[in-house]
């Protein structure tokens, strides 16, 4: 009786073990939002899994991390208090943040930068690092430095910052909806998951978010974002799909509108709903496409596509485009209820 009690403790503590260990943990879907350090809204921690804080940049001297507003990172770290499980990250980047081509190429900038990574982390009691390199290989659009060597320093890069960051921090990446930029099967090994982007995928009288293609989308749809990284090497429970808080249209419509600002749509203007592509859009009186967005409908599809196809989670830009509701924020806290 004695050895069979003793059995059955050591298989429930090995259950528990089980339980507890990072695989396991890391089974859990990821609701992220990108809070900006230029907002002074505050998050609500019991929506968020994973916050990820907006931005840090890379020093003109290529050997270290600029902090905007430390002030509202601090009071960030703060909702932890509220939500203990919460997460929260310093993301570095950001389009038109440059100064990575530099210190990617260089052994010694390379380590600098992730020493100070490592070192902003402990001092505000972060939980890791985001890196928002837009991007490796391509820094013309965005009117940053680039080198042709940059997708294989990337490589580095993500290999020196796991080696200083250590095992226990987290390490994710922001991927533009083309994965064609970063050898994913060389830095999954360093990385816990990958946000795609999978959004501002095409500008004017096309979607930008659209889940599926349709005669309303162009080269690109979210489907298509996440089925070529998955190609490309990033596991399906590595894949944390981006949804934006704003749309996207033509320019005699609005070019951009928040999400909080959509709602009531415009007199003279249409709300429809795209069956193919699985999302709203704005039409004008003669019926034709002018604004494309998130709205509760094609978002509730989205965490639907998560769960059936196995993915991490998801995350957003930004939370603050929000309305006064959290009508997007809670349908992606869905995912985790």
């Amino acid at each position: 009786m004695k050895r069979a009690f003793e059995w059955i403790t050591i298989a429930m503590l090995a259950g528990i073990i089980q339980i507890l260990s990072p695989a396991a943990l890391m089974a859990q879907k990821v609701v992220a939002s990108y809070v900006t350090a230029w907002t002074d809204v505050m998050p609500d921690p019991t929506l968020l899994t994973h916050i990820n804080y907006a931005f840090g940049n890379v020093k003109p001297s290529f050997n270290g991390v600029e902090l905007r507003n430390e002030q509202r990172l601090r009071d960030i770290v703060t909702l932890k208090e509220i939500n203990p499980e919460l997460k929260v990250l310093l993301s570095i980047g950001g389009w038109g943040s440059g100064n990575f081509s530099e210190m990617a190429a260089s052994t010694e900038f390379r380590e600098s930068f992730c020493q100070d990574c490592a070192r902003i982390v402990s001092s505000f009691h972060l939980d890791g690092i985001d890196i928002d390199w837009e991007y490796p290989g391509n820094g013309e659009g965005a009117h940053i430095s680039w080198s042709p060597d940059d997708k294989s320093n990337f490589t580095l890069l993500m290999a020196d910052l796991r080696k200083f960051l250590g095992p226990d921090r987290l390490l994710t990446l922001a991927s533009c909806c083309d994965p064609k930029y970063i050898d994913f099967p060389s830095i999954m090994e360093y990385v816990d998951y990958v946000n795609i982007m999978s959004y501002d995928m095409e500008f004017g009288a096309v979607f930008h978010c659209a889940l599926y293609p349709s005669e309303h989308t162009g080269e690109w749809s979210v489907d298509r974002s996440v089925q070529d990284h998955i190609k490309a090497g990033v596991p399906a429970d590595k894949v944390v799909m981006g949804v934006p808080f704003y749309g996207r249209g033509v320019e005699s419509f609005r070019k951009s509108m928040d999400f909080r600002n959509i709602y009531p749509i415009p007199e003279g203007y249409t709300e429809q709903w795209d069956k193919s592509a699985h999302a709203p859009y704005i039409s004008d009186s003669n019926g034709e496409f002018v604004f494309g967005f998130e709205n509760a409908r094609s978002l509730r599809i989205k965490c639907d596509y998560i769960k059936e196809h196995g993915l991490l989670g998801i995350m957003n830009w930004d939370y603050s485009l929000d309305d006064e509701n959290l009508t997007l924020t809670r349908i992606m806290h869905s995912l985790v209820e």
